[in-house]
């Protein structure tokens, strides 16, 4: 796994398939995309990693972001037009703190227009582009933590924490909203994808490809372990019978605890051998395995 810092006008794909040439691999994905104008944390996924990329999707996700205010645009982003126009002053001291503490919380949002979300098979953004206006139903989100770093000269840059599934644009538009102004994302960079982002630090897209093209025995050194990518999981540790039984992709019964947890599977000697769940009815079932144990 790679921890690409991703580049300002880039899409996430593209991105991703300039990573997996440097590399040389056959197999590539990445675990949340980041829109063109947005920047930071992109985890690529290499090989056997991209079994975990679909996981990781559901992560948690952090970023600084700064709008710019009296305006909202099409797109919720410096890249549409301006659509709504508000000159009401932006509280300040303990008034603004307490609005940005209301946006704590578990919460209802609408998904802007556009988005990548599919109606009847034909993505959001396509309608909007289109000049329609699509009806969405709310969507279940969660805001970990809303954390003002500056604000002033018609700007706002907070450090938010969401759950997947979170518009960043949309939350920026009605938090503006909620003193009745206008606001839209001038920018956007990710932080932290789960427990990536906390210690080890981003590579840049050029840094990658220059070493591909000089030196590549470089390249090894940017590689994280598959196991960062769910470090913050549940372990079960199994004895070398179990793990015998796991890798056959037989069902196991012992006292871990009940649930439906996805958890990191374990040989007795740390290895990482994939992904389990330990079910309701107490049974451990193997999810997800890799062709060889991983450190």
């Amino acid at each position: 796994m790679i921890l690409l810092d991703k580049p300002l006008g880039l899409s996430s794909n593209h991105a991703l398939q300039r990573v997996r040439r440097a590399f040389d691999a056959r197999k590539a994905g990445h675990t949340g995309s980041l829109d063109p104008l947005a920047t930071g944390l992109l985890p690529i996924c290499l090989g056997e990693a991209t079994k975990l990329s679909s996981y990781l999707l559901e992560s948690d996700k952090h970023y600084r972001v700064t709008a710019r205010l009296g305006y909202e645009t099409t797109t919720g982003d410096a890249e549409g037009e301006m659509s709504r126009a508000s000159d009401v002053d932006m509280p300040t001291g303990v008034a603004l703190d307490t609005l940005l503490a209301g946006f704590v919380g578990p919460q209802q949002q609408i998904p802007p227009m556009y988005s990548a979300l599919k109606v009847d098979g034909k993505p959001l953004y396509e309608y909007a582009r289109e000049g329609q206006t699509i009806e969405r139903a709310p969507r279940p989100i969660t805001v970990h933590s809303v954390e003002l770093v500056e604000a002033g000269d018609g700007r706002l840059t907070l450090d938010v924490a969401v759950s997947s599934g979170t518009y960043v644009r949309t939350l920026v538009e009605d938090i503006a909203r909620a003193w009745g102004g206008c606001a839209h994302v001038a920018a956007l960079r990710r932080t932290r994808v789960g427990p990536l982002g906390f210690e080890r630090p981003m590579i840049d897209l050029e840094q990658i490809e220059s070493a591909a093209n000089e030196d590549p025995a470089r390249l090894g050194n940017w590689l994280q372990p598959i196991s960062s990518l769910i470090a913050d999981w549940p372990r079960v540790r199994l004895d070398s019978e179990q793990t015998e039984a796991v890798l056959h992709g037989q069902r196991l019964r012992g006292d871990w605890e009940a649930g439906d947890t996805l958890v990191r599977l374990e040989s007795d000697d740390g290895l990482l051998l994939g992904l389990g769940r330990c079910e309701i009815e107490g049974e451990l079932r193997p999810k997800r395995l890799f062709a060889r144990p991983q450190p």
